[in-house]
């Protein structure tokens, strides 16, 4: 696959080869032949000050939102110069601008709330080079998932098996050009994903039979589920926004989101607006699902944001079933989660951040017992791609949401313990599924620099049920009775 060799500057004087693979931008391949789109061997690290963010008072939110999703441009912006030929000179640049908008940042938070000065050290980021993949032990992502799938603890879930260039091949694959003169044929391309991004689902050995792929089950489990049906999006809401992370902020995701349930769900949702808001679901839910969109990288390339003009290429692909089930504690019973409690599974930046804290799982269907992390599925004939998110099942009882939407909620070990100050709730799994075409064709929206890799997956969701129906669920699920 391939086409051709670029040259990048690194620091310190040196070139560093590009290898460069056709994949649907600028090109048109033929529909669904998973072809490639020109990427790097590097791609740029920024330190995620999002993670970093513990209280954020109701005063500096929109300052808040428009500073992650002004970081989040930055970046974008950055990369694609870089792919242009600029290489890491553009990291001075970067840098200058993430401090400006960091400070502005830690400004409006003093306001009224102790100042986060060690913000302020987050500006600088690095080149990444994209063989390293997203952890430090280079373990087989196709080894058993269950444990750190299941307590969010990822770190022995890597990505390995990402092929390296060899620094001595020679011919032209090493013939390195001009940087300058790439005539246009990078420009607003992204990376990804690589052919090394896909696995074939048959080869991979069974490591999933412990819970959430499994019920909780045993003496003091509670072992009932309520399962709510919401639709596949059949009304095709979509927007770019990320009403968890940047209220406020249109196109604050910088990729395409796809919902269900509540109607209303975009940017500037409140808790009063999605509470007065129709829902798809059939149980009078008003709860919110989103994830990123699935797209067949097939060349089409919508120029609107959150598509091509945030560098995410091809026909977005509407799920073929959508299954959306809370689950009970194998410790015990489960508490009602409080309404409009925020949920965040994964991150989207899970390449550069490391895997602490992703937590979405790739699978086809009737092969299930195999759950990959970071590879997407090659799935035989007539079986459908299956993404799966399992949500945080412990609350600290108190907020509905943190700083940096991970710190009110954890995961239980898999003998269902929460952390101390934590309490139990329902597991909401949302398992979603697609027909997509044979090959490596299919990508995640994703920010350019994360070059679509399936680790960055990620779901949200909003609990907006009426109470009345929270508890319904709860019951069910402790009753050990299966309800929708």
């Amino acid at each position: 696959m391939l086409v051709g060799a670029a040259a990048l500057l690194l620091g310190g004087g040196g070139l560093a080869v590009v290898a460069t693979t056709a994949l649907a931008g600028n090109q048109q391949p033929e529909a669904g032949s998973g072809h490639h789109m020109v990427s790097a061997a590097f791609t740029i690290s920024c330190p995620d000050v999002g993670e970093r963010l513990r209280k954020v008072p109701h005063s500096a939110q929109l300052p808040v939102s428009k500073g992650l999703s002004s970081l989040d441009r930055q970046v974008h912006d950055a990369y694609h110069k870089m792919m242009g030929g600029s290489g890491s000179s553009v990291l001075g640049g970067l840098k200058a601008q993430r401090e400006k908008t960091i400070k502005m940042m830690v400004t409006a938070i003093a306001k009224n709330s102790k100042r986060p000065s060690y913000l302020l050290k987050m500006s600088g980021c690095t080149m990444k080079p994209i063989n390293e993949g997203a952890g430090a032990g280079g373990n087989d992502s196709t080894k058993s998932v269950q444990d750190g799938w299941y307590q969010g603890q990822n770190q022995n879930q890597t990505q390995g098996q990402t092929q390296e260039q060899d620094p001595n091949q020679s011919g032209d694959q090493q013939q390195s050009q001009d940087p300058n003169q790439n005539g246009g044929q990078q420009q607003g391309q992204q990376g990804g994903p690589s052919p090394d991004d896909f696995v074939d689902i048959t080869t991979v050995q069974p490591n999933a039979d412990a819970p959430p792929f499994a019920a909780p089950k045993g003496g003091n489990a509670s072992t009932g589920s309520f399962t709510t049906e919401c639709g596949r999006n059949e009304d095709g809401h979509f927007n770019s926004d990320n009403v968890i992370v940047t209220p406020g902020v249109s196109n604050g995701a910088h990729h395409t989101h796809d919902y269900v349930g509540n109607k209303a769900t975009d940017a500037f949702a409140d808790d009063n607006k999605l509470a007065a808001s129709d829902t798809t679901c059939n149980n009078g839910d008003q709860s919110t699902h989103y994830w990123p969109v699935l797209r067949k990288l097939d060349g089409a390339a919508e120029q609107k944001p959150g598509a091509a003009q945030d560098a995410n290429v091809g026909t977005t692909l509407t799920p073929a079933t959508v299954t959306l089930k809370f689950r009970g504690s194998q410790a015990g019973q489960v508490t009602a989660m409080p309404r409009f409690l925020r949920i965040i599974t994964g991150d989207a930046k899970a390449f550069t951040n490391g895997t602490k804290n992703a937590n979405a799982s790739w699978s086809c269907t009737g092969f299930e017992d195999r759950q990959l992390k970071d590879k997407y599925p090659l799935c035989p004939q007539g079986s459908q791609v299956v993404r799966t998110f399992a949500f945080q099942n412990c609350w600290d009882g108190r907020d509905i949401d943190s700083g940096n939407h991970r710190d009110h909620v954890a995961f239980s070990d898999q003998n269902g313990n929460c952390p101390n100050g934590f309490q139990a709730i329902p597991q909401l799994t949302q398992r979603i599924t697609y027909d997509v075409p044979q090959g490596d064709s299919f990508a995640v929206d994703s920010f350019p620099e994360q070059l679509h890799k399936p680790v960055t997956d990620h779901g949200d969701f909003i609990n907006v049920m009426p109470d009345d129906l929270m508890s319904k669920a709860v019951d069910c699920i402790n009753n050990g009775q299966n309800c929708n």
